[in-house]
C-alpha cells in the first residue's frame, strides 16, 4: 500500500479532534485539502473510515485499528527526531511542553530562562486543562507536562520541583480580610466560587472541606481562572487559588488573602512525562534544568518584581 505519512497525519488529527474543521486548523491547511486526504486513504484502504452522525464523526472499527498503527507511526518518527536530535545536540532541537491553566503564569519565565542557554531549541507551548495535558501526553503529543500532582494509574513519572501553595481569595473590603487566624470553622458562612469539576484545585478544595467536616457553600462554578479571579475582584465569593496566580491582583490591591487556620495548604508543581518514553536531548536538558534551577529562577524573578 502506498499510504504517505502526510494521509496518516490528517487521519490522526481527524480522529483525535473528532472534526475536520479543526484538524485542518491544527494541521495548517484547508479542510477541503484534510478532506482529500482522508478521501484518498479510504480509497486506498478499500473501506470508511469515519461514520457521520450529523455533524459528529465518530471511528468506524477500521478507523480504529487504523489509528492504533497511525501512532505507532507517529511513535517511531519521534523515535527517529530524538536520535537525530542527540546527534545535533543542543544547538538545534525541538521541545513540546503542555501546562495546565494555572501554570501558565510560571511556565514563560522557565521557557525564557532556559532559551537563553539554549537559543537554538525550538518551543511550543500547550495550555490547557488537566484532562487536556494528560492526554497530550498520553498520546506523545509533548515531551514533558507542568501540572499538579498527576493521577495514579497512568503510566508517567513525575518530579515535584516548586511549592505550589493553594491560598483562600476575597474581595479587598471582605469583612476578614485583615484579620488573623480566622478559624476554619468561619467558612462555612461564606460562598466560594468553584472551578470546573475534574479541576485539581476544586478537587483539592473538596477534599479540605471533607477532611475537616465543613459544609462547603458554593455559588458559581467557573471553567476561567481569570473569570475566577474577576468574580472574587467584584464581591461574588471566595475562592482557593493558586498562590502564583494571584502575583498581579494582589499588587494592585484587587483581591487580598485570608489568614485561616490550615492555610495554605502545602502542594507542588510537578514535571511529568511518559514512563519509560526516551527523551529528546531538549526534553532532557530541560528536565533537569526545571529540576535543579526552577525554583530559584522563579525566586530571583519574584525578588527583582518586588524590588521595582
Amino acid at each position: 500500500m502506498n499510504i504517505t505519512l502526510r494521509q496518516l497525519r490528517a487521519f490522526a488529527e481527524v480522529a483525535r479532534r473528532e472534526s475536520f474543521t479543526r484538524a485542518a486548523e491544527a494541521l495548517h491547511l484547508t479542510q477541503p485539502a484534510v478532506s482529500m486526504q482522508i478521501k484518498q486513504l479510504e480509497d486506498l484502504l478499500g473501506i470508511p473510515l469515519f461514520e457521520h452522525f450529523g455533524r459528529r464523526i465518530v471511528l468506524t472499527e477500521a478507523g480504529r485499528e487504523v489509528q492504533h498503527y497511525a501512532r505507532a507511526v507517529s511513535e517511531q518518527l519521534d523515535e527517529l527526531a530524538l536520535v537525530l536530535d542527540g546527534l545535533k545536540g543542543l544547538e538545534r532541537g525541538r521541545l513540546r511542553i503542555a501546562a495546565i491553566t494555572t501554570a501558565n503564569y510560571f511556565v514563560p519565565k522557565l521557557l525564557a530562562a532556559f532559551g537563553t542557554h539554549h537559543p537554538g531549541v525550538t518551543v511550543s507551548l500547550d495550555i490547557g486543562n488537566r484532562e487536556m495535558v494528560l492526554q497530550r501526553l498520553g498520546e506523545n503529543d509533548a515531551d514533558l507536562a507542568i501540572m499538579g500532582r498527576p493521577p495514579g494509574g497512568r503510566n508517567l513519572e513525575a518530579k515535584a520541583f516548586l511549592d505550589n501553595p493553594l491560598i483562600i481569595a476575597a474581595p479587598p473590603d471582605h469583612p476578614l480580610a485583615g484579620q488573623t487566624a480566622i478559624p476554619l470553622k468561619r467558612l462555612e458562612d461564606e460562598t466560594f466560587l468553584l472551578r470546573e469539576p475534574g479541576s485539581g484545585t476544586r478537587n483539592a478544595m473538596e477534599r479540605f472541606f471533607k477532611s475537616h467536616g465543613l459544609r462547603l457553600t458554593t455559588g458559581m462554578e467557573i471553567s476561567s481562572l481569570v473569570a475566577i479571579k474577576q468574580g472574587v475582584a467584584a464581591g461574588l465569593g471566595l475562592a482557593l487559588v493558586q498562590r502564583h496566580a494571584l502575583e498581579m491582583e494582589l499588587a494592585l490591591g484587587r483581591v487580598a488573602v485570608l489568614d485561616v487556620e490550615g492555610f495554605p495548604i502545602r502542594r507542588h508543581w510537578y514535571v511529568a512525562h511518559r514512563r519509560g518514553r526516551r527523551l529528546s536531548a531538549s526534553a532532557d536538558a530541560f528536565h533537569r534544568f526545571i529540576l535543579e534551577e526552577g525554583a530559584g529562577v522563579l525566586a530571583s524573578s519574584d525578588s527583582g518584581r518586588t524590588n521595582i
